[in-house]
């Protein structure tokens, strides 16, 4: 559930007062919506949701998951459940990455691909496990604004006689809880000792006495566990974390910890036209343990003759920051071009993502910004760019 569309329908730089976009009809809501309200949270138009983009300001919020704990109301990412014979060897063929490895309990990052290689979504498959008649069961999360397209993706291409799919997205909440004491707080409304479960580790569990599934996964960069239960009772859980000091974080936040952990922004950072290889995904693509799967052919060609541009991480000097769709430049020429970036709340400087060609891709690489039409000086670095001491392993 680490994955997350673009944002940049409202762009809000740090600092800046994000709107407070007036309902409108066309716009869904989260069953947390009217607790964001109360709060006082500010909303904006997401990926066809009404969400809060903050509840006090996007510097507390950050800093609060950095050092105890905040959550998001991430409801309105698409979740899917499927249940099926060779469910897993069906999927290998959607995806660059093996599957086969995957034990119950476990989860695999990785990608959605087209026939040119492209990204159709980032996502997450969970694993839960396989019965005693040989069907398998799995959780899909994936973009909110892509849960359409995925879904259709996915129902085409799996064989609808042995596989059972149900689109959860209307019907769950989903809360991710992050930061170093995030497991403390959870860990108190949970019977099941949470402690041994390693990143991408999942499991199910009850939360007030109903159902949860609960798996070791953020997009933030700390440690931390995302949940997903009924409506009624997320909206009591909500209401405990709160009540415990939990801070209530929007997606302003949690593009500026994302971005810190350098964590793919699906819609800015990888689409439909970047394949992994270029989007420094190249750990997704497992070419010598699989078979075919598509777009498999593309990223071979690539493998052997290299590719062409590549995404890097740059770091700018100052309160000059490299901002989505300014120019990269290399001896006053435009070479490439930002996906992301932010002032970095926890570093004290300015950072980004940013398409380059490869050439020009190596660290320390020195390159220029053209920011409101002057150029400032920009240097690649190592991502990620901040790398937390809580975050468990797998």
């Amino acid at each position: 559930m680490a994955n997350q569309e673009n944002i940049t329908s409202s762009p809000v730089a740090h600092g800046e007062t994000p709107p407070n976009f007036p309902a409108s009809q066309s716009l869904k809501r989260t069953p947390l919506y009217q607790m964001g309200v109360e709060l006082k949270a500010r909303f904006t138009s997401f990926g066809g949701w009404e969400m809060p983009i903050q509840y006090s300001s996007i510097t507390q919020e950050h800093h609060a998951v950095r050092n105890t704990a905040g959550m998001f109301d991430i409801s309105h990412m698409g979740k899917f459940t499927l249940q099926g014979k060779n469910l897993i060897s069906q999927l290998e063929y959607l995806v660059p990455s093996d599957l086969s490895r995957l034990q119950p309990g476990q989860a695999q990052y990785t990608v959605l691909l087209n026939p040119q290689g492209g990204i159709i979504d980032d996502i997450i498959i969970y694993y839960q496990n396989t019965d005693s008649t040989g069907t398998q069961n799995l959780v899909i999360i994936v973009n909110a604004s892509t849960t359409d397209k995925d879904k259709k993706w996915l129902l085409a291409h799996l064989d609808p006689n042995l596989v059972q799919f149900q689109d959860l997205s209307r019907d769950k909440i989903l809360i991710a809880v992050q930061g170093p004491t995030a497991t403390h707080h959870l860990q108190s409304l949970v019977t099941t000792d949470l402690s041994p479960i390693k990143a991408f580790g999942h499991l199910e569990t009850t939360i007030f006495g109903k159902h949860a599934f609960l798996a070791r996964t953020g997009y933030t960069g700390e440690d931390g566990f995302e949940v997903m239960v009924d409506s009624s009772v997320g909206i009591d859980l909500w209401q405990s974390l709160y009540n415990a000091g939990v801070v209530p974080c929007g997606l302003g936040c949690r593009d500026t910890l994302r971005l810190e952990a350098a964590m793919a922004l699906y819609g800015q950072d990888i689409d439909d036209t970047t394949t992994p290889l270029e989007a420094g995904l190249g750990w997704l693509v497992h070419l010598d343990t699989k078979g075919d799967f598509i777009g498999r052919e593309v990223l071979v060609q690539q493998k052997a003759q290299g590719i062409s541009c590549k995404l890097v991480g740059l770091q700018t000097q100052g309160r000059n920051i490299p901002r989505h769709g300014y120019s990269v430049l290399y001896s006053k020429e435009v070479v490439g071009e930002v996906t992301s970036g932010t002032l970095s709340l926890t570093l004290g400087y300015p950072i980004a993502l940013a398409y380059v060609p490869t050439q020009l891709a190596k660290l320390k690489q020195q390159l220029d910004v053209e920011i409101r039409g002057k150029a400032y000086p920009a240097v690649v670095v190592k991502r990620p760019f901040y790398r937390s001491k809580n975050r468990v392993t797998n």
